[in-house]
């Protein structure tokens, strides 16, 4: 879960499909995985936002949430597909695992963790949180590449890089 949340600080947006997991932080409920489908956990669109809606549910009084509630935990395929064209490569990490490197203009990053997913999530923070440094203009940080050093160790200070 701690990844999860990195990537959706540094400004991750999920628009909720059937097949998502997701959890609900906060609410005694941590370690309960749900998962978006069409009969009973789906998604309600109404003017002031989404909200996820619990059909045929009565193990809890939990009849829907807003989106905002609910925490995504996006897949390896999800995380991938997120980073584009920015993906360069996913290789065996130098001491197990795996790491995954990127490429912006001007840098070239690595990310190593224990599985797969933790790399490609802590890759996505990285891209994310240089892309929201650049759109804030020049006074809001240096370049993605000069920074570098900042970020190792994502993935460890994120629970191992798990999602």
């Amino acid at each position: 879960m701690p990844l999860a949340l990195a990537l959706r600080d540094a400004g991750l947006r999920w628009s909720p499909r059937p097949g998502d997991r997701f959890v609900l932080p906060h609410r005694d409920m941590d370690d309960e995985v749900f998962v978006l489908s069409d009969m009973t956990v789906e998604v309600h669109q109404f003017p002031t936002g989404s909200v996820i809606g619990f059909n045929g549910v009565t193990e809890w009084a939990l009849d829907s949430v807003t989106q905002d509630e609910a925490l995504w935990l996006p897949s390896e395929e999800q995380l991938r597909e997120r980073l584009g064209g920015l993906f360069t490569r996913l290789q065996p990490g130098p001491d197990g695992g795996f790491e995954v490197t990127v490429t912006l203009p001007g840098a070239v990053r690595s990310f190593p963790a224990p599985d797969a997913p933790g790399a490609y999530g802590a890759a996505l923070v990285w891209v994310l949180r240089s892309v929201s440094r650049s759109d804030a203009g020049p006074d809001a940080g240096s370049d993605p590449g000069a920074d570098a050093g900042s970020d190792a160790g994502l993935a460890d200070e994120l629970d191992g890089g798990r999602v």
